[in-house]
């Protein structure tokens, strides 16, 4: 029996459990089950392994999606450049090697919602800093879409605080450092995430005009109120269910591949 799963902490309501059982399910694989590890810290992944034999492969969710790259003996070339990694496949003698299948969902996601717009006249801004920012901006760069991170507390040149974005960013604003573009907004950041419904990055709400793309990486809910105050003010809107689905594919591909 071939195990897989999702390692994080905490994990609370699953999508991949749900998906990759129902997976199993309908397709007739009776060799493969999936189950969730929470791990409170990431050095405790050996020992799962040493309690586990059977793993072999594994999502990475928050908070280790980064932290878990010294773990490994080896990366792919997407999740060498991503610098972060949400997909672990075990080979021989328990090598692990690490890919990221969130550029894979990212993108093929980002081309279908946006099969009618040309690229060339976007912006990106990306919320948050971490490891699923970091597979947004590997996409962005790779469609040629120039882009800032928008942090609260930015470092270097490349990233801006939610305050510029009132005060620098308004689209409608001639002197912008955009004068001329269509902004698409990606929330990577887990603000806004089930339970916490009520929660979203302190985007001005006068930003959002219409025109602006808006994709929220959250997928439960799924409208988070990020998505609610975008739609409202005009703004065309996505949630991460899509990529979710996506990303999970690509997983298994890379889970079943050389078999």
């Amino acid at each position: 029996m071939r195990l897989y799963g999702l390692i994080g902490w905490p994990l609370g309501h699953s999508f991949s459990k749900k998906y990759f059982s129902e997976k199993f399910e309908r397709e007739g694989i009776d060799n493969a089950r999936y189950e969730l590890f929470p791990l409170e810290k990431i050095a405790d992944l050996p020992a799962l392994f040493a309690q586990n034999p059977e793993i072999a492969g594994l999502n990475v969710t928050i908070p280790y999606k980064e932290s878990v790259i010294p773990l490994l003996h080896e990366l792919d070339e997407t999740a060498a450049a991503v610098g972060a990694v949400n997909c672990i496949k075990v080979g021989e003698n328990q090598q692990l090697k690490g890919y990221n299948s969130d550029a894979v969902g990212f993108e093929k996601s980002l081309l279908r919602w946006l099969a009618e717009t040309d690229l060339r006249g976007l912006k990106g801004l990306i919320l948050g800093t971490g490891g699923a920012s970091k597979a947004v901006a590997f996409v962005l760069k790779k469609l040629g879409i120039p882009f800032k991170f928008v942090s609260r507390n930015p470092q270097g040149k490349n990233q801006i605080s939610y305050e510029d974005l009132e005060n620098d960013w308004k689209p409608s604003q001639p002197s912008t450092p955009y004068p001329s573009f269509s902004t698409i907004l990606i929330n990577a950041t887990p603000l806004g995430t089930f339970p916490s419904v009520d929660a979203m990055p302190p985007v001005p709400l006068n930003f959002f005009t219409s025109g602006i793309f808006v994709y929220d990486l959250i997928y439960n809910p799924a409208e988070t109120l990020l998505l609610r105050e975008a739609k409202a003010r005009g703004c065309t809107v996505k949630n991460g269910f899509e990529m979710l689905e996506l990303q999970a594919d690509a997983a298994w591909e890379i889970w079943q591949g050389d078999r």
